[in-house]
């Protein structure tokens, strides 16, 4: 059995004015002010939809939203008071109030390289090294943050229009 290797591509760095507006590949569900975050509940999400019970793979389902009432863009990107409270709303009737830690050790996301034929995004014309090995990794984020959810939701109106 002979070992396979992948090569190991850095983030790519945007400038600070981009990073606003950037659009990450991956769902923007968790993206909090400071990056990806990975989320950590305690129990089971009732979005309030029906599964069909068919069993197959369903596509993506909307658990909510985030809001961090603390934020304040420009004085908070890197930590403080915005992390002491965060609110997952499901649906229009539960709240989940959390809070943002920081990792022990931070997780990168890595995705496959696409190679020069494979599809749009060539990799600027580099080879892979000779098609030994699984091909090339790139990492997307370093996570070093996460939304810890552990207390019961609360219920909440539908506010009124």
């Amino acid at each position: 059995m002979s070992a396979s290797t992948a090569t190991l591509h850095p983030p790519q760095r945007q400038p600070s004015s981009a990073s606003k507006g950037s659009q990450s590949p991956l769902p923007p569900l968790l993206h909090t002010p400071s990056g990806l975050a990975l989320l950590e509940l305690q129990g089971v999400i009732n979005t309030g939809e029906e599964d069909g019970g068919g069993g197959g793979a369903a596509g993506p389902t909307r658990v909510g939203r985030l809001d961090f009432p603390e934020y304040v863009p420009g004085r908070s990107e890197d930590g403080g008071a915005w992390m002491k409270r965060v609110y997952l709303y499901v649906g229009l009737n539960q709240r989940l109030t959390g809070e943002v830690k920081k990792l022990p050790r931070p997780v990168a996301v890595i995705r496959r390289r696409r190679r020069e034929g494979d599809g749009e995004d060539g990799d600027d014309g580099e080879a892979g090294g000779g098609g030994g090995g699984d091909g090339e990794l790139e990492v997307v984020e370093i996570v070093r943050y996460k939304l810890l959810f552990s207390q019961r939701p609360e219920p909440i109106g539908i506010p009124a229009e």
